[in-house]
C-alpha cells in the first residue's frame, strides 16, 4: 500500500482531508527533540537501518509472521481506540 491509500483510508474514516508528507532526514533530530526525545540518535540509526536495508528483523521472512487483514479495518481499529 502506498502513502496515499493510508491516507486516503483515514480521511474516509474520520471525515476529513488528511495527507501524507515528507520529513527529510535532515530535520529529524530537530523534529524528535520538539517531540520531547531527550537523544534522537538511537532513533534516527534505527530509523536509518530499516531505510538502507541493514537492519532486519531476525530469521528474515522466516521470522516474521504475515497475514491478510485490510487496511481499512486495521485503521479502523486504531480510531477507536484513540476515540475512546
Amino acid at each position: 500500500m502506498t502513502p496515499d491509500e493510508v491516507a486516503n483510508t483515514f480521511a474516509e474514516l474520520l471525515g476529513r482531508r488528511v495527507s501524507m508528507d515528507d520529513v527529510p532526514r535532515e530535520t529529524w533530530e530537530q523534529l524528535f527533540r520538539s517531540q520531547g526525545m531527550k537523544n534522537p540518535t538511537p532513533r534516527i540509526r534505527m530509523l536509518d537501518g530499516f531505510n538502507e536495508g541493514w537492519i532486519e528483523f531476525e530469521n528474515g521472512e522466516a521470522g516474521s509472521r504475515k497475514g491478510e487483514v485490510a487496511l481499512k479495518s486495521v485503521l479502523q481499529t486504531l480510531v477507536e481506540r484513540e476515540g475512546k
